[in-house]
């Protein structure tokens, strides 16, 4: 019986593969975008996605905020490389003996590895991205072996962001002053946050996670109010909206991956789609603010989540210092 034909993202996948092993695409060069591979391949977007979605989960290339898909800087090697599919064989008539040597019983397996594989699974495809079978795919082994060291996903999941929040900590000795310790407690959850973006979808603030390293930066945001004579809501109050300046931020960090994975554009590439759009509107009488404001940027409005969080936090910690310094009733 003939062999099945293989599928076009696989031969799709296969090419670009050969294009970083071969040298003709070095790391931090830009690979074709899910619009390119379209294009060039005549294939539908669907199928182009599952090819930048393989060549991620077999770790050749990876995603660069505001750059795009790129080779990752560290590629697997030819002895490392995940396997072709084939179609599967028989079960040898011992199998049924009991277990042997194999992937299944790896024996350098452990949960940190399983949940270090998810998180760069997250970080370069988002939380839609992840599967167990996926994690079992990137560390070699096969499809149920995680089960054994993680119950479900969703457990996965929580592990991940422990282990995120647990990747920056305070020193021993905190900066001196409440406003400067509350700094420190924003720039570094913004760290977390920067490198790992899927952290802002995991729970609204309603429902906050209950993990041991989360729990750390909330420590450092209660430790610099403690002693100033807030009563314990307020001090809980400020806190929070600390955290939700964070989060709120990062959410955008998080939609612009998701973005330009499903339309395989840049920021800047999807903002040159708008312009006419954005002309119309500033040329219309309906706006004149805005077509003022547009008008006098020269060289147009560069969107900066980093200069934005840095602009927004001082006049976020002028704001609390009217509570922690102001007059307080007895």
């Amino acid at each position: 019986m003939a062999a099945a034909p293989e599928p076009p993202y696989r031969r799709i996948a296969d090419e670009i593969r050969r294009r970083i092993t071969s040298g003709e695409l070095v790391p931090g060069d830009r690979v074709p975008s899910t619009r390119q591979i379209v294009r060039d391949w005549g294939v539908a977007l669907a199928t182009a996605a599952k090819v930048l979605t393989t060549l991620r989960l077999e770790g050749y290339v990876e995603t660069r905020p505001r750059i795009g898909t790129v080779v990752a800087t560290r590629t697997p090697t030819a002895a490392s490389a995940p396997p072709a599919p084939r179609s599967p064989s028989p079960a040898p008539a011992s199998a049924s003996s009991g277990p042997g040597p194999g992937p299944d019983h790896d024996p350098d397996l452990t949960r940190d590895r399983i949940v270090r594989a998810a998180m760069h699974i997250a970080d370069t495809e988002g939380l839609s991205g992840l599967s167990m079978r996926g994690v079992a795919a990137r560390l070699g082994v096969a499809a149920m072996s995680p089960y054994r060291y993680v119950k479900s996903k969703d457990d996965l999941i929580l592990l991940m962001a422990d282990a995120a929040f647990g990747e920056e900590t305070y020193p021993v000795t905190p900066p001196e002053g409440w406003r400067a310790r509350l700094e420190l407690c924003a720039r570094t959850l913004w760290k977390v946050y920067r490198r790992h973006a899927w952290l802002a979808q995991l729970a609204p603030l309603s429902r906050p996670l209950v993990l041991p390293n989360l729990m750390v930066h909330a420590e450092c945001a209660l430790a610099a109010l403690d002693g100033h004579g807030l009563a314990p809501a307020t001090m809980m109050d400020v806190h929070v909206l600390l955290y939700s300046y964070v989060q709120g931020l990062a959410v955008s960090l998080e939609q612009e991956a998701q973005a330009e994975a499903a339309t395989g554009l840049t920021e800047d590439e999807w903002m040159a789609d708008q312009v006419e759009s954005l002309r119309a509107i500033a040329g219309s009488t309906g706006y004149p603010v805005f077509a003022k404001v547009t008008a006098a940027l020269a060289d147009g409005y560069d969107l900066d989540l980093d200069d934005l969080f840095e602009f927004g936090l001082g006049p976020l910690l002028d704001g609390f210092a009217g509570i922690v310094e102001g007059p307080r009733p007895a």
